[in-house]
């Protein structure tokens, strides 16, 4: 399915075809971005019963030193519905982005990252945080997922992957578009 247009405007359906989509392919994990913990909540007014849902944060001091983004509230709540909540190191920025913008030019990891939004900036999120919740534990090696993604707030990307940690990142394999915005 392609969205006329990028944007949260879009979370709603992509959160509905992932759910539809791992349900009728017996795909037992979505991983999920959430930076404010708003697409969570959106999540959770669905039926995800039986679906391991990971949560993938933005990294603590994304915006701010030291502070993360979502309140210990959402967090808990999150975690008392049985949502797994990753935060760590953005595989495809981290350390490498913090030297290119110290002595400029580009690493290689950034050039995976816009390489992967030539297939639109959710697609690079939604690899991006697979390999994060498999760094973390917090999923399986190359088990098949649906990862999620977005372009600015909300989701409106949709894949079926199968992911490699970070120290093998091009061994990840995206198997399927579900749904994704036309660029």
């Amino acid at each position: 399915m392609y969205f006329e247009k990028p944007g949260k405007q879009n979370t709603k359906d992509t959160l509905e075809i992932a759910l539809k989509t791992a349900r009728k392919r017996s795909i037992k994990t979505i991983v999920v971005p959430t930076s404010t913990g708003n697409t969570i909540e959106e999540l959770l007014k669905l039926d995800i019963d039986g679906i391991n849902i990971v949560c993938v944060t933005h990294v603590n001091g994304f915006k701010e030193p030291g502070v993360q983004e979502i309140s210990e509230e959402k967090l808990a709540l999150f975690k008392s519905r049985g949502i797994k909540v990753v935060t760590t190191t953005h595989v495809l920025s981290g350390a490498e982005r913090g030297l290119s913008r110290k002595f400029g030019g580009v690493n290689p990891v950034e050039i995976i990252a816009y390489s992967l939004r030539m297939l639109g900036q959710g697609t690079k999120v939604a690899v991006e945080i697979a390999v994060m919740a498999l760094d973390s534990g917090a999923i399986g090696y190359m088990e098949p997922i649906i990862a999620l993604g977005g372009t600015g707030l909300g989701v409106d990307t949709a894949i079926i992957m199968r992911t490699s940690h970070g120290s093998n990142i091009l061994d990840c394999k995206i198997d399927e578009f579900i749904c994704k915005p036309s660029l």
